[in-house]
Formats: structure tokens, C-alpha cells, sequence
């Protein structure tokens, strides 16, 4: 705080004195580091979105275009871009099917740092478009990293990649799972996400791109889709706690996950990208629990008995099931000092409390009339 007391008080003298403040150099503002995040409006997205708007970067958003708006997760975040001197988030139309429009902002934008954490990424709606999941998932990888690669070439800036992985790419390799696992997927989505981590490290060892592939396992928040396993039981707590719903339909209760919070994972992508060399990183908590698990967790925190309320049905079950993920993220804890915050148990009060909240609110319309509550049993 001295120091810069006493640079004010020698400006005021030069400024009064003999000297021109132009004989002075102005000091030169910083400039801030440039993101780009594909899939910003996802769970994931708004997340790191908070966490590089923390970290003082200008971020900027590639969103489709949609005749709904989807920027749900970043509406706290947004500052209408004509105020300019407090709107460091931007967002722009693009397409991971649409390499023109990649190609087109990373020109532009010349960013420091781009994160593909786009993706079709629910697992069993894959098997129903496996096609356009491949496309998106696997070729849409391609399009953003030769993006990045023709544009870092032509402008002579270097600037760091980082590729969204998946646990799902394991599929039936047995746990715990780290860096040197085989692959075997077990779904259009993680073969797709195989090629795509494939295609970062060829583009690493090809180009010498600063390319990572975060190999992320499940990771769930209050702000997770509500037709995820996780989220659509603490939506089915809290509306079935007020109320509004009666019954919860699911699939495999024996499935076994490594889930972690999805605000502390972020952390682990950009300091993947902080590091003096590229590399690939699991991303876990390092242990494991059964979705019957997580029902016990959900029920029990609001006082009730998961077998009073949930149904197997049948059509939830996938073609082929991954039977169990569990982590070794060993190398990120050593590698990067990074390691999980929030523990299960948080995890899941987090995400009820949360549910319990929104399903007061539409409790309110329902009574008033605005909206029907019988959607569902």
C-alpha cells in the first residue's frame, strides 16, 4: 500500500512541476487472457464461465441458435454487451457441425484459451441419435481443433485447447480407472468421445498444439439436466416432498459412479491449461456409488424411504450398461494440486435443497392455476 501511495503523490508533482506528464509513459493497461468456451451454456459451461470471469479473463460463448433461449445457466452472468466496460462475457452463434462458424470466431477472437465442452452429451438419448451425437461429439471435435490449429498457424499466436473427456470411455474396463486404461466404450456417445480425445492427442503429437483432454467423470450440480440420473431424482425429491408427484421411474440401481461436484472440476480443466506442457488428466473423486446409493442419500435427507416412490422401468435400462466407474485421479493431485471440494453426501443435499426450493415455486402456480402438476404420477 506504500508503494503505491507514494507512485500517486510523485505523479501529482510531476504533473505540477516543470515536466509535461507526457514526458512520462503512460502505464499500459494489462491486457486481459481471452476464452472461448463451446458449450457455455451447459452445466459445465456456466461453471467455468464463474470461474475465468473470477480470474479476470474476457470470456467469450459459442451458442446454436435456437428459437427458445437456452442461457438459462448464464443469465446471472450476462451484462447487456452495449455496456462494454462490464460485459466481459459475449456470446456468438456457432456449431460444432459448422466449421465456418468455428473458424470464423477463433479468427476474430484470437483467443488464449478454447474449451470444447460441447457435446450431445446424454448417453442413452446417443443410442436414439447416434448419428448426430458422432457428428457433434467426434467430428465437431475435429472442426474446432483444425480451427485452432489453421488459426494459432496463420497468426503466429499460440493458444492452449483443452477437450472435454468422458469416464463413459472406459465403459467396461474394470475400475479404478486412470491415464493408462484401456478404452472400451459402450455407447454411440463414448466412441464418439474416444475419437475426440484420439483427435486431440493426434493434433498434440502432429502440430505440437497445446491440446489436454480432461478425462472428467460423472460431475452433477443443481444446475445438471433434469433428464440425468442425479438430477431427475432431487427433482423427483423435492416435488414428490411438496406434493406434486408420487412416483420416480428409473432404470439400473446397481450402476456404480465416481460422482463429484461440477463447480470444483472446472478448477481442473484450466489448470490443465496452466501447466508448462500439455497432458491428459483423470478428473475424479476416487470413489464410487450405486444410483441405489444416491436414492438412499436424496430420500433420507427429507425423511423419506426411496422404496415407497420409485418404479424400475424397463425402457430406462441402456443396450449395453457400464457397470462401474471409479476414478484414479492420482496425476491431477500431483500434477496440477488439484482435488475435490465438495464430498457425496454435500453433492446431494446440495442438488435437494436446491430441488426443494424450485419445487415450492411450482407448487405456488399450481395452486394458482397457471400450470397443471399432472404430468406425471
Amino acid at each position: 500500500m506504500a508503494s503505491s501511495d507514494s507512485a500517486g503523490a510523485a505523479g501529482s508533482e510531476f504533473n505540477n512541476g516543470p515536466l509535461a506528464s507526457s514526458s512520462i509513459p503512460a502505464a499500459v493497461p494489462e491486457r486481459r487472457k481471452v476464452a472461448l468456451i463451446a458449450g457455455i451454456t451447459g452445466q459445465d459451461g456456466s461453471y467455468l464461465t464463474e470461474f475465468l470471469l473470477g480470474k479476470g479473463y474476457e470470456v467469450h460463448g459459442l451458442i446454436r441458435r435456437s428459437s427458445n433461449f437456452n442461457t438459462a445457466r448464464l443469465d446471472h452472468l450476462y451484462v447487456d454487451p452495449h455496456n462494454s466496460s462490464k460485459a466481459r462475457m459475449k456470446l456468438h452463434y456457432a456449431d460444432l457441425s459448422d466449421a465456418s462458424s468455428l473458424r470464423r470466431w477463433v479468427d476474430v477472437l484470437l483467443p488464449d484459451e478454447v474449451y470444447n465442452l460441447a457435446a450431445q452429451s446424454h448417453v442413452a438419448v446417443s443410442f436414439e441419435i447416434p448419428d448426430y451425437t458422432a457428428d457433434v461429439v467426434a467430428t465437431g471435435s475435429l472442426r474446432l481443433l483444425e480451427a485452432v490449429r489453421s488459426s494459432s498457424s496463420s497468426s503466429g499466436k499460440p493458444i492452449r485447447y483443452y477437450q472435454a473427456g468422458s469416464s463413459e470411455m472406459f465403459g467396461s474396463t474394470p475400475p479404478p480407472q486412470s491415464e493408462s486404461s484401456a478404452f472400451h466404450p459402450r455407447s454411440p456417445y463414448a466412441a464418439a468421445k474416444v475419437a475426440a480425445h484420439w483427435y486431440t492427442v493426434n493434433y498434440r503429437e502432429a502440430y505440437g498444439l497445446f491440446a489436454c483432454n480432461g478425462i472428467l467423470f460423472n460431475h452433477e450440480s443443481p444446475r445438471r439436466g433434469e433428464n440425468f440420473v442425479t438430477r431427475k431424482i432431487t427433482r423427483a425429491v423435492g416435488r414428490i416432498r411438496v406434493g406434486l408427484q408420487t412416483k420416480l421411474f428409473l432404470g439400473n440401481l446397481s450402476a456404480a459412479r465416481d460422482w463429484g461436484f461440477a463447480g470444483d472440476y472446472v478448477e481442473a480443466m484450466w489448470l490443465m491449461l496452466q501447466q508448462d506442457e500439455p497432458g491428459d488428466y483423470v478428473v475424479a473423486t476416487d470413489e464410487s456409488h450405486t444410483v441405489q446409493e444416491f436414492l438412499e442419500a436424496a430420500f433420507g435427507y427429507v425423511g423419506l424411504d426411496w422404496k415407497d416412490h420409485v418404479v424400475i422401468d424397463k425402457r430406462y435400462f441402456r443396450p449395453a450398461e457400464v457397470d462401474s466407474l471409479k476414478g484414479d485421479s492420482s496425476k491431477a493431485r500431483k500434477v496440477l494440486g488439484w482435488k475435490p471440494k465438495v464430498g457425496f453426501q454435500e453433492l446431494v443435499k446440495m442438488m435437494v435443497d436446491q430441488d426443494i426450493e424450485l419445487a415450492k415455486r411450482e407448487k405456488v402456480l399450481v395452486d394458482a392455476g397457471y400450470i397443471d402438476a399432472q404430468q406425471q404420477p
